[in-house]
């Protein structure tokens, strides 16, 4: 049986942390896999409702259908990019983690399907002199280039290590 937290907050916290030697690999994935999909679900729907909502009418400059929050649009473009980035992360995440899994198709074509449902989500809402859709495609892509870049360095500091590059 697992030893019991002290009642202090530094070993409550210890204590629930990842420990190789208690937990299993497969469990690690099992939580991550709970924590990255409660992560897109929560960053797809902030996507398809904005905070503050959108306009239903076409008064006082606004149009209908549009967020309301774009109308502040530094503030918007901090919200919608860092919406993106999580999205995109918990994306990589889950499907690095159902890699060779039984209907890994179907996975990839769902969550392909669902970053184009946000997407076309967020055009909708944004006013369209806006969206700078450079920016946005930039933030989605950031997380998936930059786990190939790591990834990629990682396997040249292992060739390194084991003395297959001349120097």
């Amino acid at each position: 049986m697992a030893e019991r937290p002290k009642n202090n907050r530094k070993s409550w916290f210890r204590y629930f942390q990842y420990d190789e030697g208690r937990e299993s690999p497969g469990d690690a994935r099992n939580v991550l896999l709970i924590v990255a999909g409660l992560i897109a679900a929560v960053t797809f729907q902030a996507g398809v409702n904005p905070p503050g909502g959108v306009w239903q009418d076409d008064e006082n400059g606004h149009h209908a259908g549009r967020a309301i929050y774009s109308y502040q649009t530094r503030e918007f473009y901090i919200f919608l990019i860092s919406n993106t980035v999580a999205l995109s992360t918990s994306i990589l995440i889950l499907i690095s983690l159902t890699c060779r899994f039984p209907f890994q198709f179907e996975i990839i074509l769902a969550t392909a399907s669902m970053v184009v449902t946000y997407a076309s989500a967020i055009f909708a809402v944004t006013p369209d002199d806006l969206v700078k859709f450079r920016y946005i495609l930039a933030a989605a892509a950031a997380p998936f280039a930059i786990r190939c870049l790591l990834q990629m360095w990682n396997g040249m500091k292992v060739k390194v290590t084991d003395g297959e590059v001349d120097q």
